[in-house]
């Protein structure tokens, strides 16, 4: 591997994160929370650390797709540890175990919290905790991917390892160019943010509180400002407009390009989009219904609107909350439970398995069975109207395999290590590998995850960044093969 040009590109990425601190510096100055002076000294020593690095190695520029995997995987690393100076410099989170978590959280878009009482925290620390979520959302590789052709480096070996997973397997690109579909990712996703806020604010919300739950939203990922997260503010028309831009936050990110072209033929096209809406009303109209039935909110349009948020929030794996649903009906809870395992659409921000994963496994398994009673019959297994390939369907099928390995084996882990109970160690690594936030038991959404050990947060910290890199661009870097020459 080429580690001087892996260096320069760490470096820049750590000048990067070290830059975006002056936003949060800017809100403390405005708060006075006193928490500026946290954050003055973790810009500097983040942007003092990357600047001598980029300088000294800015001449090495080859990078190879090997290069890619380890600059994401250490990346994301690297970026958590130092975003979570602040927390520790202030004192807020003064343990970096426990800040590492929460910026790692942060930015694999998890949203699970270590801290007991939100509301304490500064107003600036708690925008930069936001601001993970919205660096972390559309991935800050893909800012990266931005500045590096700048510096004369291509972006493309980055974009395979981040940003193109979902995208091999539907087979569909937006541009030509890496930088021109960077570009155009992060303008509809910051103009996505920027709609939210406004409403938000004109229905009620304060401008800050806004700001920082449409970084949450759009990103999927769930941080709050306030301890009983979207319940806080017992106001339908905020719930509403979060359900509709998680919803918006779980498609992928080309139809909105399409949408915005003016182009219809892809939305008519895409079956997963389709496979989308599909799950989305099949579990939003039974979690209802079965909250409706049992009388839990009284009226049918609550039930619908509490049961449509928090299957939107679960399967969107945003993790938001508007009430705790450890106390609905046993069946409205497993229908929460079985949505945990669906990650909506690839080429969105969201994570877990994806939606085209249950598509071409079940069209695959279907075209099996066919086979099997016709054995002549060639029954092709088609996505978005073309043929999926065999290697295609073998990557769904194995990812999938492998996530529910981990869930299992590291449910075990969990166990071991924590001493919980089965069902509270499951939740916590669903929880962590899909990306999610709030769980079941001891990590449900009355619950944070501060109890959990340190050599638990570490085990999902490290379940967070496998689960957001979709997998396998973590995994390789366990394969010996990978660190030979």
């Amino acid at each position: 591997m080429n580690f001087r040009a892996i260096s320069h590109v760490l470096g820049v990425l750590l000048v990067f994160i070290g830059s975006t601190m002056a936003a949060p510096l800017v809100c403390a100055l405005i708060y006075g929370d006193g928490d500026a002076a946290a954050i003055l000294v973790s810009l500097c020593i983040t942007t003092g650390t990357g600047l001598p690095v980029w300088l000294k190695f800015r001449r090495h520029k080859d990078l190879t797709l090997r290069d890619g995997i380890f600059i994401v995987t250490v990346g994301w690393i690297l970026v958590s540890s130092f975003s979570a100076l602040p927390f520790m410099i202030h004192g807020a989170i003064p343990s970096f175990t426990d800040a590492f978590f929460e910026m790692m959280s942060g930015y694999t878009t998890t949203g699970a919290t270590v801290l007991r009482d939100i509301e304490s925290v500064p107003h600036g620390l708690l925008f930069w905790r936001s601001m993970t979520h919205l660096i972390g959302g559309m991935g800050f590789i893909m800012v990266t991917i931005i500045i590096l052709p700048l510096l004369g480096i291509g972006g493309m070996q980055l974009y395979k390892v981040e940003a193109d997973p979902g995208q091999v397997i539907t087979g569909e690109k937006i541009l030509p160019r890496v930088k021109q579909t960077a570009i155009w990712l992060w303008g509809i996703y910051l103009v996505l943010i920027l709609i939210q806020s406004l409403l938000m604010w004109i229905v009620g919300m304060p401008l800050f509180d806004a700001l920082c739950h449409a970084f949450g939203t759009v990103s999927t990922s769930g941080y709050s400002t306030k301890n009983s997260s979207i319940g806080y503010y017992q106001n339908p028309w905020i719930d509403w407009i979060t359900i509709v831009f998680m919803f918006l936050g779980g498609m992928t990110f080309m139809m909105h390009y399409h949408i915005l072209k003016k182009d219809w033929e892809p939305l008519r096209s895409n079956t997963e989009l389709r496979w989308y809406v599909g799950f989305v009303v099949f579990f939003c109209a039974f979690v209802s219904f079965d909250l409706w039935k049992n009388g839990h909110y009284g009226g049918f349009s609550e039930s619908v609107r509490h049961g449509s948020f928090q299957v939107i929030s679960i399967l969107t794996t945003t993790g938001f909350t508007t009430d705790n649903y450890e106390l609905w009906p046993q069946a409205a809870q497993m229908l929460i439970l079985i949505v945990c395992f669906i990650g909506a659409s690839a080429g969105s921000t969201t994570s877990g398995i994806k939606v085209v994963h249950y598509e071409i496994i079940s069209k695959y398994l279907y075209a099996t069975g066919k086979k099997f009673l016709q054995p002549l019959a060639v029954v092709p297994v088609k996505i978005n109207g073309r043929i999926a390939e065999q290697p295609i369907i073998t990557l769904a099928v194995s990812y999938f395999i492998v996530n529910i390995f981990m869930v299992f084996a590291g449910s075990g882990i969990m166990s071991m290590i924590d001493d919980m109970d089965y069902f509270s160690s499951m939740s916590a690594v669903i929880s962590a590998l899909f990306n999610i936030g709030p769980g079941f038991g001891d990590v449900g959404p009355a619950h944070t995850f501060s109890d959990i050990s340190p050599a638990g947060k570490w085990f999902l910290s490290f379940n967070m960044l496998t689960g957001r890199l979709e997998m396998f661009s973590v995994l390789v870097m366990f394969y010996p093969s990978f660190w030979k020459a």
